[in-house]
């Protein structure tokens, strides 16, 4: 056997007996901070990190270059983005933004996003699906399919999932629990606009965690923290993380959770972090 045929078989021999963690299945652990944790998320032993939209679409054409680059170099993965909308492009009540400003946006966000490799893009945006006060509900819900609707197509051809978040009423007023989530997946029926469970607005909105269950053929991605405070999760007796985490592993769950919380001390409280949420999906 030639030494460059010896030096390929042994590599796909390791490969095959020490898969990576996406080819192993593992569930991989991430952490919302945006372009300036690249280098600490890593560091601290996140396999990912997930941006804010906002601030890359903010940035001039130079800056998203340097930006790009400094990604390429972190040497972490960046599939994932949250922080979509600014609050000023409002998507319901008489003020909504037009369509075409709104595809302007949204064209531009997702052509860089897929620059950096994102796959699934978080569509929580409390504050520009708010209802304005004395706009009817029915008539919100529905800018709200148009919108999925709208921007379907355009995720889809740049490889992205949107991936609705549920948020808690103090934070928006609209697609406040899972169950309502569901309801506008179902509405806007498009496979790249889907769900996300963000364990921090489950709780703090008291929905049932067996809701996982029914929600498990659209869930595409998580988020979470310990509900007490939104500061990174560290013991497992600190919430009742257990239901949660049981339905997970019973629907075969095998994607993705960031950590999307506060910390006073992220390089002793970052990599407890996410052995607790490796233990969540081993035990």
């Amino acid at each position: 056997m030639k030494p460059r045929t010896l030096v390929t078989a042994t590599v796909l021999l390791l490969l095959v007996a020490f898969p990576s963690a996406e080819q192993a299945g593992k569930v991989l652990i991430g952490y919302c901070v945006g372009l300036k944790g690249l280098e600490s998320a890593k560091a601290a032993g996140f396999d990912y990190v997930e941006l804010g939209t906002t601030e890359i679409a903010a940035l001039s054409d130079s800056d998203f270059d340097t930006a790009l680059e400094r990604a390429k170099q972190a040497g972490i993965p960046t599939p994932n983005a949250n922080l979509f909308l600014p609050a000023t492009m409002k998507i319901t009540g008489p003020e909504a933004v037009a369509p075409e400003e709104q595809m302007a946006y949204v064209k531009k966000a997702f052509g860089r996003l897929a620059k950096l490799g994102v796959k699934i893009l978080c569509f929580g945006s409390g504050g520009a699906r708010r209802v304005p006060d004395g706009f009817p509900k029915e008539e919100a819900f529905r800018q709200l399919v148009a919108f999925g609707k709208r921007i379907a197509p355009e995720a889809r051809a740049h490889g992205i999932t949107v991936v609705i978040e549920p948020l808690r009423s103090q934070e928006t007023n609209i697609i406040n629990t899972t169950a309502e989530g569901l309801e506008l997946v179902a509405a806007v029926n498009d496979p790249n606009f889907e769900l996300l469970i963000d364990f921090y607005h489950l709780a703090s909105e008291k929905e049932d965690p067996e809701i996982v269950i029914r929600a498990a053929s659209h869930i595409r991605h998580l988020h979470t923290a310990n509900p007490t405070g939104r500061v990174f999760p560290l013991e497992w007796t600190e919430f009742d993380y257990a239901p949660f985490f049981a339905n997970l592993r019973k629907i075969g769950y095998d994607k993705r959770i960031s950590v999307e919380a506060s910390t006073t001390d992220f390089a002793g409280q970052a990599p407890r972090s996410i052995a607790l949420l490796r233990r969540a999906f081993r035990d």
